[in-house]
């Protein structure tokens, strides 16, 4: 069983990496979280790992950290959770996103995972609240409670959904909106928006 590894990227197409290590291409699937923050193909990375068997194949599943990990392990531990679905609601969420959503109940941002309807979304969040327990999160506190109160108002809810409409993932969006009206609380909406690019680097 592989725990971790070591290696040089080789190739880096998301959401796959093929690692060398000492000769052998080891080719790992990530969350889009941790595909992100790869460094650039020749650089060395250290990644956990996490083999998943099945009838005929074995694949190889890489995080960041070993948080991502375990919330992998857990999720895939839940019925009708695969590998695919769980990376999918990783690559969308990130732990802290989606600790807040278990703590609170809400199941607004599993509804934006592909392939997770409604139902899903409840079960996840029934069978995960006890789950999650068994990690070092809390749920109540998980992600920054400032970020969450600002993205509250109709003005960010707004400016989030203008920067989702410019191809920024929700996690993106949600993260710079929330920047930029730590920096300026009281921004209307355009100037939001602005403000929000601009932590992109885009004008």
């Amino acid at each position: 069983m592989i725990g971790w590894l070591r290696g040089r990227v080789q190739t880096r197409v998301a959401p796959r990496v093929v690692l060398d290590v000492g000769g052998v291409g080891y080719e790992l699937e990530l969350s889009m979280r941790s595909f992100e923050s790869l460094p650039a193909e020749g650089e060395e990375v250290e990644l956990e790992v996490l083999t998943v068997f099945r009838a005929e194949s074995l694949q190889l599943f890489g995080f960041g950290d070993l948080l991502e990990k375990q919330l992998f392990s857990i999720l895939t531990s839940i019925s009708g959770v695969g590998p695919k679905l769980a990376l999918a609601v990783l690559s969308e969420l990130g732990p802290a996103m989606l600790a807040r959503a278990v703590g609170e109940e809400d199941e607004t941002p599993l509804l934006r995972v592909s392939g997770v309807g409604r139902k899903t979304a409840q079960r996840l969040l029934l069978e995960l609240r006890d789950k999650l327990g068994e990690l070092d999160i809390d749920l109540c506190a998980a992600g920054p409670p400032r970020a969450a109160k600002r993205l509250s108002s109709p003005v960010a809810k707004d400016a989030v959904s203008a920067l989702e409409s410019l191809g920024f993932r929700p996690r993106e969006a949600e993260e710079a909106v929330a920047k930029a009206l730590d920096d300026q609380p009281t921004l209307e909406l355009v100037e939001l928006i602005r403000a929000s690019l601009r932590g992109f680097g885009t004008h």
